[in-house]
């Protein structure tokens, strides 16, 4: 288990391979929260700095954990080539499509409905491990493309206001996610 400060060229191409990656959080009471993401979310700006961009989804634990408790890990695995698991330890900021900068920021990814958030990521350090535990998958196809963009363009920006406001406005602890700018 190899413990560093910083990604560097080898494993940022390892990152940029794979098609899904987990998200941890957790607040100082409550549950812990790991999500898997996909689709074309992610960059990597440099060795100390990764953004992803968070589609609406059924929950939206993330954002609540890192109002409360800022602290936050990536995982990335190979599911093809050489085992390989990269942690990914830091802390995060998060960007509202009501934020200032949020409109440079959205421009790294593809224009998808239902996007939420992006989080950018500084890294406090990684970690790799083996991995030889992890089975080899194949990658068929993206959801996201066939199933959930879809069902947000077709809600349209005021239907897509109407889920975040019944399903993403609270953690299932009661933490506020601070998508409409509340306190």
């Amino acid at each position: 288990m190899a413990l560093g400060v910083k990604l560097n060229g080898r494993l940022r191409q390892f990152i940029e391979r794979q098609k899904v990656f987990f998200v941890a959080t957790a607040a100082e009471t409550g549950r812990v929260n790991l999500s898997p993401k996909g689709a074309d979310t992610l960059r990597v700006l440099d060795n100390g700095h990764i953004r992803w961009l968070n589609l609406s989804g059924s929950g939206n634990e993330t954002a609540g954990h890192i109002r409360r408790q800022n602290r936050i890990t990536l995982m990335f695995c190979a599911f093809e080539g050489d085992a390989l698991i990269l942690r990914v330890y830091g802390t995060a900021t998060v960007m509202h499509p009501h934020d200032a900068g949020w409109e440079e920021a959205n421009a790294d990814f593809p224009k998808l409905a239902g996007s939420r958030q992006i989080f950018d990521v500084s890294i406090d350090a990684v970690q790799t491990s083996c991995g030889t535990g992890v089975p080899f998958m194949s990658f068929e196809k993206d959801r996201a493309e066939l199933e959930l963009v879809p069902y947000y363009a077709q809600l349209g920006p005021d239907g897509v206001e109407d889920y975040w406001r019944k399903k993403n406005v609270e953690t299932i602890d009661g933490f506020d996610t601070g998508l409409f700018g509340e306190d």
